[in-house]
């Protein structure tokens, strides 16, 4: 009943703002609660610029769908499962339309990612290591774990020609310059962004096949390779270039812009939808 009531309450204060920015006014209390409630700002911004269609949050999807939607497309897919109730949950959540044949299509997906806190840490005059006597940690690898979620929807979209997933990063183990940083001592102190012990980019753009970083790549890509048509599923990677936090308003736009996108790939399958309303629209206004 609480999502309910917030969800109403979203709905009313974008129709009075008449637009996106509204939502993020002090009123709003969305501050710093992750990149889950944008998706909720997502849907409802959404139902308003399409009344016409049926839009849906959820937080997961199970390993028994995805097994479901591969052994559609192939009875040898999607035959292993060893924990009945394995599901995948991304940070954001998973938005969806429904289509002219009443099947739920995924629009977007969305993750949020902090890793590295050597800005922070040296702005405060902080010193790590063992000893408290670095400047900067080590990068780990514990980003490396939004690859599982990234393979499990795209196995869940193989047969779509779009992949609405997107994963915003920020840290200092994500800058694409150098940074200079100033401690409270006055001393300055430069992150080098190629340092292969600081930068953790490289690890996830295996999950875009090398496309440019701040880009949609909702659209699929289809190559040519050995005579054979390869359609590529590219993960949209955004990050922050000096680590700094993202602000929810950027972040809205990025899934806005990568929601609808998807809208215009699934238009043929949305048809029906999309003219009936115009038809009533024209209909009004004859």
């Amino acid at each position: 009943m609480a999502r309910k009531n917030q969800s109403n309450r979203l709905t009313n204060q974008h129709k009075a703002s008449q637009g996106v920015v509204g939502i993020f006014c002090e009123d709003a209390q969305l501050h710093d609660q992750g990149v889950a409630k944008i998706s909720l700002c997502v849907v409802e911004t959404l139902k308003i610029e399409f009344p016409q269609l049926n839009f849906r949050y959820r937080q997961s999807i199970s390993k028994k769908e995805i097994n479901t939607v591969l052994q559609n497309i192939d009875k040898e897919l999607g035959q292993t499962l060893f924990v009945s109730d394995s599901k995948i949950k991304p940070d954001g959540g998973i938005i969806e339309v429904k289509d002219d044949n009443a099947n739920w299509r995924v629009i977007l997906v969305s993750e949020a990612k902090h890793q590295g806190k050597d800005i922070e840490n040296i702005r405060q005059g902080k010193l790590v290591g063992k000893l408290n006597n670095q400047d900067l940690m080590v990068a780990g690898n514990a980003i490396e774990r939004a690859h599982k979620n990234i393979s499990e929807i795209a196995n869940f979209m193989l047969a779509e020609n779009y992949f609405p997933y997107v994963l915003f990063l920020e840290g200092s183990n994500f800058l694409t310059h150098d940074v200079t940083v100033v401690r409270p001592d006055g001393r300055k102190v430069t992150l080098v962004y190629n340092s292969g012990t600081l930068n953790r980019l490289d690890r996830l753009t295996s999950a875009n096949y090398g496309l440019p970083i701040n880009t949609n790549l909702c659209k699929n890509k289809i190559v040519t390779c050995n005579d054979s048509v390869i359609m590529l599923q590219s993960t949209s990677i955004y990050t922050q270039p000096e680590g700094d936090r993202w602000k929810e308003k950027e972040m809205l736009e990025v899934m806005l812009d990568i929601a609808r996108t998807s809208l215009q790939m699934l238009g043929r399958d949305l048809f029906r939808q999309l003219t009936g309303q115009k038809e009533v629209i024209n209909e009004k206004k004859g």
